[in-house]
């Protein structure tokens, strides 16, 4: 009986959403039926609300383009009472009444905001990432915001790419799992709820591999490569149920993605079954002149028909569309089937019903920056680190005595929260200074000292820098230069203990914010080694956006924490670990280089004919530094210990789609209480295509007690062995298999399988 009450269940909710598709396309067709041409093109029209920009936009009469229904939705208005004037003309004074679709860049948080998507994919946890997408939700739809351009889900194995701190690292298993947590929680189970916001998938396709991490460079590859290692996440966030897809600026197959029939129709739609609609990047149709495509109608037309809905700011759609519909080179069909995607979306987040749904302000008072979403952040944050060194011991540390936090970040609130916080409230933001303060308690005196600026690069130097490119070199800044350490020196001897906060500001990251050394800048890398010559203990804390380079301070400082930009907790987050409330659990999704000279290194890739061999010069390798990385993916320390025992099989031969259990007993060898994520690597030695030398497939997070044993039991499926082949054909192959467990992608046991079909 359950059985079928089940069913009927089921059967009652399909027929329901037929119902309700059925409601919806007959709504949408007899407002279509009343729309003129010029109205419907109104529709695909996107354009800035005024309150931020990202680069030059056409965005002239905004209320006149409303009253004629001239535009379809505006991005990244800023205020409730702004939102709801540009909505009032829309509803009340445009032909048909269509209300406006509010869309914001929220991606790692509204007003509260979380730590940087790279970080937060550190977590591995995706139950926190979710949780971080669903109170983001909270907080915007409250404010105004129905559509969330993220996740973004590209993966990037270049750092200089500014934009890596947006993404979830290398891996697109681990990526494609980020990418559905958070679908997940920005539009939950209902979209119609107004808590639950659409989301924007982006940028497709494979801009995370632009070449020289340069942002809005090119990008140039195999479709093998595009099926197996960067496409995942994207399928995957379509199959969670994203809304929207946003359009990448670099070429796929050497045409712009947002002109691209076969990228957006032939795989996007017709091969993965998406249904939502699709937007371009900012201005990307425009600048499809660049690319060498045609003039701005031609363009457009290029990209109406390859599979785009809606052009974001550029306006080549409005001020195109309906030549090119005159002169026979569109069709009514191709605006249709666009305009229907959007009002569609509109329809489904319940905009039809009442456009004003989301603009609460008895919400926003009490859903912003409650103490349940401060406390999320926290937690996120602090779970987010990791602990990349800890030589002799010297964390945690004691809750007493003088603490001097030294650096140019130890106090800073705008650069906690990372790139790409709009609507972050920075009054609420911890410093790491103030962090310290509020965990450490009276017994812990905090000094601060700046001790250097940033840097003395004069193209990184900026217009509200306390040193600005003219002063450079002058006798003003040297003394400045010499004042700023003689202070931190002073402050340094009066300490205990040193925390020196050291890296890159908010704006060195995220868009076209890509860097050629990556490393830790001269200015703030003397200042360390000043702070080292004291002899007081030194525990160098990171905040940044992007994997540096740091082989000197790997070398030379006995603790260094990865803290990222964390965020509105961030502070707070930092004193938890560094005083030992929390024991850090926290794993690279990204790979550490030596030197950009090894750009790009990941994990995963292939092998090469003449493998690394150090006593061999005719094999891959550098004459002046090795292959490795500094710190591998999956890396990150705790303060207890944990030692692997080797890998048990369920069985050595398997046939079919017969199940594989691999078992690894773990053991806390230390003496407090601590998580370690478990991770399972796969390689497959022998196939019809060169294949990686190991792929991570799954993995568990683990809390034990110290001196607890566990024995950790994952299993494998025929599905973790799949691959496309040279003809895409998505399958597995039968053979030898190598199975890895461990605590990082180099530290690893192993196994091997035979698994025949």
């Amino acid at each position: 009986m359950k059985k079928l009450g089940f069913l009927l269940l089921l059967l009652a909710s399909f027929i329901n959403a037929q119902g309700q598709d059925e409601k919806m396309n007959k709504f949408i067709s007899d407002l279509m039926n009343k729309m003129t041409v010029e109205e419907k093109i109104g529709q695909l029209n996107l354009t800035t609300a005024g309150g931020f920009v990202t680069g030059s936009a056409v965005n002239e009469m905004t209320h006149q383009k409303l009253q004629k229904g001239q535009i379809g939705g505006m991005l990244n208005a800023l205020s409730l009472s702004s939102m709801r004037a540009f909505m009032d003309i829309a509803v009340k004074e445009s032909p048909h009444h269509i209300p406006l679709l509010f869309g914001m860049d929220v991606i790692h948080g509204y007003q509260t905001v979380f730590p940087i998507p790279l970080a937060m994919s550190c977590l591995w946890d995706m139950s926190l990432v979710e949780k971080s997408a669903r109170i983001a939700a909270q907080e915007a739809t409250a404010n105004g915001i129905a559509w969330t351009y993220s996740p973004m889900v590209d993966i990037a194995r270049d750092p200089r790419w500014g934009r890596i701190a947006e993404g979830a690292g290398e891996d697109p298993w681990l990526g494609s799992q980020v990418a559905k947590a958070l679908v997940k929680g920005y539009q939950g189970n209902d979209l119609s709820l107004d808590n639950t916001m659409m989301t924007c998938v982006k940028h497709f396709a494979l801009y995370g591999a632009v070449e020289a991490g340069r942002d809005y460079n090119t990008v140039d590859m195999s479709k093998v490569t595009m099926y197996n290692d960067y496409l995942p996440p994207y399928k995957a966030a379509v199959e969670a149920g994203a809304g929207s897809i946003m359009t990448s600026f670099n070429v796929v197959d050497n045409i712009p993605s947002s002109g691209n029939h076969w990228l957006l129709t032939e795989l996007l739609r017709n091969q993965w079954g998406f249904k939502g609609f699709v937007v371009t990047d900012y201005t990307a149709i425009n600048e499809m002149i660049n690319h060498g495509m045609g003039d701005l109608q031609t363009v457009s037309a290029l990209a109406l028909k390859a599979g785009t809905d809606m052009d974001m700011v550029g306006e080549g759609f409005l001020t195109t569309l309906k030549k090119s519909l005159d002169e026979g080179k569109i069709t009514v069909n191709d605006i249709d089937l666009a305009c229907l995607r959007v009002l569609e979306a509109k329809y489904k987040l319940g905009l039809f019903t009442d456009p004003y749904r989301y603009m609460n302000e008895e919400r926003a008072k009490k859903d912003l920056m409650t103490p349940e979403n401060l406390k999320a952040a926290r937690e996120i944050a602090t779970r987010s680190m990791v602990l990349l060194k800890n030589d002799k011991q010297i964390l945690p540390l004691k809750k007493s005595g003088t603490i001097a936090v030294i650096g140019p970040l130890g106090d800073s609130k705008k650069d906690m929260i990372g790139t790409w916080a709009i609507a972050g409230n920075q009054d609420k933001i911890s410093t790491i200074v103030e962090g310290l303060k509020n965990v450490g308690g009276n017994p812990v005196t905090v000094l601060y000292a700046k001790g250097s600026e940033l840097t003395d690069n004069p193209l990184l130097l900026k217009s509200d820098s306390p040193i600005s490119p003219d002063q450079k070199n002058s006798s003003e800044t040297v003394t400045s230069r010499e004042q700023l350490l003689k202070e931190a020196l002073q402050t340094a001897e009066k300490s205990d203990v040193i925390v020196a906060v050291l890296g890159e500001p908010s704006a060195w990251s995220g868009e076209a914010s890509s860097m050629s050394d990556i490393g830790i800048q001269k200015v703030q890398q003397n200042l360390l080694k000043a702070l080292l010559g004291t002899g007081k203990p030194v525990v160098l804390v990171l905040i940044n956006g992007r994997p540096m380079t740091l082989p000197w301070e790997n070398a030379n400082v006995s603790a260094i924490l990865e803290a990222w930009a964390g965020g509105t907790e961030a502070g707070n987050a930092v004193a938890n670990i560094l005083f030992g409330d929390y024991n850090p659990s926290g794993k690279l999704t990204t790979t550490f280089p030596i030197s950009v000279g090894q750009i790009p290194l990941y994990y995963n890739h292939k092998n090469t004919g003449r493998p690394m061999d150090s006593n061999n010069k005719f094999t891959s390798k550098y004459l002046d530094i090795s292959n490795d990385p500094l710190y591998p993916f999956g890396y990150g320390l705790s303060f207890t210990t944990f030692e692997y025992g080797d890998i048990k099989l369920s069985k050595s031969k398997l046939k079919g789609d017969e199940k594989l259990t691999a078992t690894v007993a773990l053991t806390n060898t230390g003496k407090i209480s601590g998580e370690e994520v478990v991770q399972l690597y796969i390689q497959d030695p022998a196939a019809s295509i060169s294949r990686l030398v190991k792929e991570l497939k799954n993995f568990k997070k683990v809390l034990l007690q110290p001196g607890e044993k566990k024995d950790i039991n994952i299993e494998i499926t025929t599905n973790d062995l799949k691959f496309y082949n040279s003809d895409l054909k998505y399958d597995w192959e039968p053979g030898d298999f190598i199975i890895y467990i461990g605590s990082n992608s180099r530290d690893v046991k192993s196994a091997k399988v035979t698994w025949v079909k």
